[in-house]
């Protein structure tokens, strides 16, 4: 994700003074507010989906790209990165599954697929680019990152339809992500994933091996094919054993050189709790499936205090409310649905702009709404995800209770 390192310099220094408990800004909904159906979730999700589509849709004579935001800045490329595109795309596959209507989305769906395609280079190092590869653009690094959560997208969407074009556009993923292992032994904590694809290169990331992990273990559950068990448990518990600070809480990246990055990032949260999930689903091991409810619990904990998770970019907490949700699914804990309704109705009550129905966030991605800021396509496809799962999950009885 290649505005990760940018948004981590602003989001840091943000952090370092709000991280230990700062109350909820005076604007932002407080939790238990009210009880909000699913069908008012539907609703919101349709409106914000509507303001993506006539606010940063560059249309189908642009090949269904999207602009990186609007307005469009003087800094800003032609098109939107990959990131964005494919939360585009994932904003697609939760319509498709809202009540009643999820249907119309279906073509909607196979467009941003199609389009997510444009991005992809071959050669001898096939990948997505982070950036549309010529003619329609100058092309840029392969983000391991960005590959793994493409391919979480075309599982989705392969699971939404049954389509098996997108279980093999997943699989034909992981040998792209696998090339990311680093397995220089002589390195403190050996093995971790590498950020990009570049000699220069001199971090491994939680992000993209949990991911990964998540991906592979997915695939396991979907194929049995044993070398997807067998890499989603290498990834995992590497991210386990040496990113780990406290149970649902992993530093950010280890270096070369033995560093660490101690940021934390709800997405993190999420990835390690979906990976362990998967991988009890794949296995039946319930010794992941205490993993996942020890991360789950102490994550939610953790974010839910103070303004963490409101300063928390929203596409970041769009993984990481999926997660829980997965995880709900199995050991259901009415605690994670409940925190996603009162972020969802949190961001709606503070950060949309009533008169385009389009999300705004401070530079981060998270935190309060800024009149003055360009709205993303990234944010605006988290929050059509976050409205559009909740729709979903309430209608399918993943219980929220409020007072």
């Amino acid at each position: 994700m290649p505005r990760s390192l940018l948004r981590r310099t602003a989001v840091t220094a943000v952090c370092a003074g709000l991280l230990w408990g700062a109350a909820l800004p005076a604007h932002a909904a407080q939790p238990g507010d009210r009880t909000v159906p699913s069908a008012q979730w539907a609703q919101r999700a349709t409106d914000a989906y509507r303001a993506l589509q006539n606010g940063l849709y560059q249309g189908a004579d642009q090949h269904g790209l999207y602009l990186e935001r609007t307005p469009k800045q003087a800094a800003d490329p032609d098109h939107s990165y990959l990131w964005p595109m494919r939360e585009a795309a994932a904003a697609a596959v939760d319509m498709q599954r809202l009540p009643g209507t999820g249907p119309a989305y279906r073509a909607d769906a196979a467009e941003r697929f199609a389009t997510v395609e444009l991005y992809f280079a071959g050669g001898d190092r096939p990948a997505y680019r982070s950036y549309l590869p010529a003619p329609l653009g100058t092309g840029g690094d392969a983000y391991y990152d960005d590959n793994a959560v493409v391919g979480l997208s075309e599982l989705d969407q392969y699971e939404t339809t049954g389509d098996r074009t997108y279980l093999r556009r997943a699989e034909q993923i992981v040998p792209v992500v696998s090339r990311a292992w680093d397995d220089d032994t002589t390195k403190a904590c050996p093995g971790g994933m590498d950020w990009f694809d570049a000699p220069n290169n001199t971090i491994r990331a939680t992000n993209v091996t949990a991911l990964s992990a998540q991906l592979a273990a997915r695939l396991y559950g979907t194929t049995r094919d044993p070398a997807y068990l067998g890499a989603a448990q290498k990834w995992y518990g590497w991210v386990y054993s040496c990113m780990r600070q406290a149970p649902g809480l992993y530093v950010n990246d280890r270096g070369d050189d033995g560093s660490t990055d101690p940021t934390l990032w709800s997405y993190n949260s999420g990835a390690m709790i979906g990976a362990a999930t998967a991988l009890y689903l794949g296995t039946g091991d319930t010794g992941y499936l205490d993993k996942a409810v020890e991360d789950a619990r102490a994550s939610l904990a953790y974010w839910t205090q103070g303004s963490r998770l409101h300063d928390q970019p929203a596409i970041f907490n769009s993984f990481w409310f999926k997660d829980l949700l997965a995880l709900n699914a199995v050991r259901p804990d009415p605690a994670y649905p409940r925190a996603m309704s009162d972020y969802a109705t949190a961001l709606y009550d503070g950060n949309r702009d009533a008169a385009t129905g389009l999300f705004r966030f401070q530079p981060s991605g998270g935190g309060d709404y800024d009149p003055a800021a360009p709205a993303e396509t990234l944010e605006q496809s988290a929050v059509v995800q976050i409205f559009a799962t909740l729709a979903d999950a309430t209608r399918r009885g993943h219980h929220i209770p409020h007072p």
